[in-house]
Order: C-alpha cells, then sequence, then structure tokens
C-alpha cells in the first residue's frame, strides 16, 4: 500500500524586521553598509581595546587584590647649577631635561611670587618658588628650586610595567596624538553601539528578554555607583 507523501512546512520563523530602521532601509546596499562599518571599526580598535580592557581590570581590581599598579622606585638627589644659572623657569626646565635625559617640551610649570614672611615673629623676604613636574607613562621627574640657590633639588622615579600600562590607559604624560587616537576608540565605542543595537533588531528571537538583560546590565550599574555616592 503506497502512503503518499507527505509536505510539512518549515517551521515558521518570524520576521523580526528592524525596530529603527524604515522598510526601505531594512534591506539591500544599507544593511551591507552597516555590518561592514559594524565590522571595520570594531577591527580598528581591537589591538587598542586589548590594552584598555586588560588595563582596566587591573585598575578595577587594584585596591581588593593588591596590585602593585603605582608603584614607581623613586629617589631624592640635589643637582648643582652652572654658570651662568638658568634665568627663568623654562631655562631650568630645559636645563634639568638635559642633564636628566628628559623631554620637556610639556612640563608642568609653577612660579611662586616673593613674599613677606613671618617666622619666629621675625619678618623676611622669601624668594620666589619654581616647581617643575615632567611625566610620561614611565617616568616621573619633580623639581624644586629657590631662587638664588646654587643647586635644585629633584624627585624623580621610575615605574613597573603595570604602572606604564595604567597610565597609557589614564593618558598620563601622553602627546596630543595619543588623546586624539584614544578619543577615535571611544567614538569608535559609541558607533559599535549603535550598529550593534540596530543589527541586533532584526535577529529573531525575544525581544523582551534582549532589552530586559540589556536595561538590566544598566539598571545594575547605576545602582552600584548610587550605593557607593551615597555610602
Amino acid at each position: 500500500m503506497n502512503v503518499p507523501n507527505t509536505i510539512v512546512p518549515p517551521p515558521h520563523k518570524p520576521s523580526g524586521g528592524y525596530l529603527f530602521l524604515p522598510k526601505r532601509l531594512s534591506r539591500g546596499t544599507f544593511l551591507k553598509w552597516l555590518r561592514r562599518t559594524h565590522a571595520w571599526v570594531g577591527l580598528w580598535g581591537a589591538a587598542l581595546g586589548l590594552l584598555f580592557g586588560f588595563s582596566g581590570i587591573l585598575l578595577n581590581h587594584r585596591d581588593v587584590m593588591k596590585i602593585p599598579i603605582g608603584r614607581m622606585e623613586q629617589q631624592e638627589i640635589q643637582l648643582a647649577l652652572p654658570e651662568p644659572r638658568p634665568g627663568d623657569p623654562k631655562a631650568m626646565a630645559a636645563w634639568l631635561g638635559q642633564s636628566l635625559g628628559l623631554t620637556t617640551n610639556h612640563a608642568k610649570i609653577q612660579q611662586e611670587a616673593r613674599k613677606m614672611v613671618i617666622w619666629n615673629d621675625v619678618q623676611f623676604q622669601q624668594p620666589s618658588l619654581w616647581k617643575i613636574t615632567v611625566r610620561n607613562p614611565k617616568r616621573m621627574m619633580q623639581a624644586e628650586y629657590w631662587e638664588g640657590n646654587a643647586f635644585v633639588s629633584v624627585k624623580q622615579g621610575e615605574g613597573n610595567l603595570l604602572s606604564v600600562l595604567t597610565n597609557l590607559h589614564k593618558g598620563t604624560g601622553m602627546g596630543v596624538g595619543w588623546v586624539l587616537l584614544v578619543d577615535t576608540l571611544a567614538g569608535g565605542l559609541i558607533l559599535l553601539s549603535l550598529t550593534g543595537t540596530l543589527l541586533w533588531t532584526g535577529l529573531h528571537g525575544k525581544r523582551l528578554a534582549a532589552a530586559g538583560l540589556g536595561f538590566g546590565s544598566l539598571g545594575l550599574a547605576i545602582f552600584f555607583a548610587l550605593q557607593a555616592i551615597e555610602g
């Protein structure tokens, strides 16, 4: 006895569509551009993302796990000044850079003017104080000079590898080029969030559960932040 073949229709898949896109943009060239943009922007930030992700984890757990992130070997020295002595703080910074092998183009310079002070009921004029600070991801130098002295006091230190990584994360001592590069990474993360959300809305599945996952994560972040602030 021959049993007629029964054609079983394939299971129906919900056509999720794209919630935030009009129908004319939900297919074809625009979607291809959207996927490619998401992929290429992700590739642009992949290497830096590893650096910032790793250093971010270190910073996040530095207190609990006692990670020696800020460890820096420091020493204090006094350098005799040449003749003629540097005539202003900028000249002093340049001389320190040559003597210690540092780039001082972006040194932070502070100058406190002369002023009258009272010490043990005796009034006298305190000389001008020059403060010069130079930082890069690996090294730190702080110099203090009382105008008229024949020497300058210098405190300098050199960080370990973890210190270098976290300074790169925070942009400590980095130039404008690094800042702009990291800005492109931050902009890329924003773009990835937007394009990823648009692509997600076209996936099949329970959108309510996915939305709950996203808003739940945001809600926990706000809760813990407010708890820390109020505590």
